[in-house]
C-alpha cells in the first residue's frame, strides 16, 4: 500500500475502530486522540446541526491537548447522529433500549448524518461537512433481533446496529453514502483533504464495499 509524505501531522479524534480501518485503507498516516466531549443534545437541536456541531467541537477539543510541534497539525473528526425523522437515536444504554429502538426502526426507512470536521489549529481553518444517507431496514423477525442484541454489538452503536454486521444484516437498501453510515463518508474525506492540500493515496470505490456489499456512491467517480 502506498504511503505518502504528508504536509500535516493526520490526527483522527476519534476511538472507532472503524473509521481507523477507513484511514488506513486509504493509506494515510495517522494518529488517533480520542476527543473527551459531552454529547447531549441541546434542546430541540436538530440531526443534521448536532452532527455538525459535535463534529467540529471534537476536533477543538483534541487541539486544545495538542503539543507544540514544528509540523503543522491537521485533525480529523466525525460524529454520527442517526434519526428517524426528527427523534435522534443515540447509543442505547442498554439491551431493553437497543430492543426498542431497532423495532422502531424494522422495516421503515431512517436517516444516518455523519458530520465531518477538519480543523488545522495553527492556521485556525475548519472546514465542515454533514453526509446525509437515507438507510432502508429489513423487516427482521423477533428471533433474530434478539440473537443480535445478545452478541452485545448495538450498545456501542448510534441507533443500536452495525450496517456492516454480517449475520444480523439489518438494511434491506441505502440512498446516498455506505461510509458515511458506517462512521466516515470517504467521499466528503477526500474533497475536505484536497482542500488542506493531501492527496488520498487509494481509491475510493471498493473499499466501503469490500466490508458490506453495498456499492459505494463513488463508483463512478474519478478517484
Amino acid at each position: 500500500m502506498t504511503h505518502l509524505s504528508l504536509p500535516y501531522q493526520l490526527i483522527l479524534a476519534s476511538a472507532s475502530p472503524r473509521r481507523q480501518e477507513f484511514l488506513r485503507n486509504l493509506g494515510l498516516d495517522f494518529t488517533i486522540q480520542v476527543a473527551a466531549l459531552d454529547e447531549t443534545p441541546a434542546v430541540d437541536e436538530a440531526p443534521i446541526a448536532l452532527a455538525h456541531r459535535l463534529a467540529e467541537a471534537k476536533a477543538r477539543a483534541v487541539a486544545d491537548r495538542l503539543p507544540t510541534s514544528d509540523k503543522p497539525y491537521l485533525i480529523i473528526a466525525a460524529d454520527t447522529v442517526v434519526a428517524l425523522g426528527a427523534t435522534l437515536l443515540g447509543k442505547p444504554v442498554d439491551d431493553n433500549d437497543a430492543r426498542q429502538m431497532l423495532e422502531q426502526l424494522r422495516n421503515r426507512p431512517h436517516e444516518v448524518h455523519t458530520g465531518l470536521s477538519l480543523y488545522a489549529p495553527q492556521t485556525n481553518l475548519q472546514q465542515t461537512r454533514v453526509n446525509t444517507t437515507q438507510v432502508f431496514m429489513r423487516d427482521y423477525t423477533d428471533a433474530e433481533l434478539a440473537a443480535y442484541i445478545a452478541t452485545g454489538d448495538p450498545l456501542d452503536k448510534a441507533g443500536a446496529y452495525a450496517i456492516q454486521h454480517p449475520e444480523f444484516a439489518p438494511v434491506r437498501v441505502i440512498e446516498g453514502c455506505i461510509s458515511g453510515v458506517i462512521g466516515l463518508p470517504l467521499g466528503d474525506l477526500r474533497d475536505l483533504l484536497t482542500t488542506f492540500g493531501v492527496a488520498v493515496p487509494q481509491p475510493l470505490a471498493g473499499i466501503c464495499t469490500g466490508r458490506t456489499g453495498f456499492t459505494c456512491c463513488q463508483r463512478q467517480k474519478v478517484g
